[in-house]
């Protein structure tokens, strides 16, 4: 059960801050983590549209070899054609098949609307909208235009962090609109606590989420049954609070079967990007799920 949840969860970000890797460690690390032993938890490799020729150059000795990658692009409206003439050259060995946007409107919202027509067939348009207010008008707009929605759970300041209530109702609107979502910023740890906000020496210290708290949580919300806490779930610290076998998982009595897991996965929580792939994986290993 938790290969389900885990199964394509991490996008990987390793060129973004508290890592900020130079495109050549990250396309490398990228290529190795495709063999890794738990290659099945990574997804996308995340890189700005203005670095995308910077891929090409310092990723093409790699491409030669594994699995051809699926990109997801930081941009915007603007940088479709820019998109397209990159996947035209290079397609066959790594593709952008996912934009990631940014609106804080309504209007602006609507303005990505042609972005998953220029993209083509089968591509996916994210839109990270501020949570601060009640984001629900800006969650029916996604769904209006076909898009989906990305909230920012963290940064590298502790307030980047939004509260647990914040991403709560975030999560219940999404799950109201049918609107499936990912996540970024802060969530490399597997479990709610106190962790250094970067990989600098002496770095403050900050409450982060963790990513099994954030998709649990999403996974009951998806599920409507109107029975466990998000907010609590989102705060939960203790990994024994937790347990998972072949038909499903368990948080404080609450249930969700193996079904209703994967559905929360293919149809509503995608991703979350991380600039840390080992991270996730090796506090995984230490409260024994992996």
């Amino acid at each position: 059960m938790v290969q389900a949840l885990l199964e394509g969860l991490i996008d990987y970000a390793g060129l973004f801050p508290p890592a900020a890797l130079s495109m050549a460690d990250a396309v490398r690390n990228y290529a190795e983590y495709q063999q890794d032993s738990h290659a099945s938890t990574l997804g996308r490799l995340v890189v700005p549209v203005v670095r995308l020729d910077e891929l090409t150059d310092c990723a093409a000795p790699l491409l030669r070899r594994g699995p051809a990658w699926r990109l997801s692009a930081l941009g915007g409206a603007a940088d479709v054609d820019a998109i397209e003439r990159f996947n035209a050259r290079n397609g066959a060995r790594s593709l952008v098949d996912t934009l990631e946007a940014k609106a804080q409107t309504v209007e602006e919202v609507e303005a990505l609307t042609p972005c998953l027509e220029g993209l083509g067939a089968g591509s996916t348009a994210y839109v990270e909208i501020p949570i601060a207010r009640d984001p629900d008008q800006l969650v029916q707009a996604i769904r209006r235009c076909g898009l989906r929605a990305k909230v920012r759970t963290g940064g590298v300041t502790a307030d980047g962090f939004p509260a647990a209530s914040q991403i709560a109702r975030f999560l219940h609107s999404c799950a109201a609109h049918d609107v499936a979502f990912k996540a970024t910023a802060g969530l490399h740890h597997a479990l709610r606590g106190e962790y250094p906000l970067t990989y600098d020496r002496g770095s403050e210290c900050g409450t982060m989420f963790g990513f099994l708290n954030v998709f649990l949580a999403a996974a009951f919300v998806h599920s409507r049954t109107g029975a466990a806490d998000a907010v609590a779930l989102l705060e939960e610290r203790d990994a024994r609070a937790f347990a998972f076998d072949a038909a499903g998982v368990t948080w404080r009595g609450f249930r969700l079967d193996a079904g209703a897991v994967h559905a929360a996965r293919s149809q509503f929580a995608t991703s979350f990007g991380s600039c840390s792939f080992t991270e996730p994986m090796h506090e995984l290993g230490e409260i024994g799920l992996l």
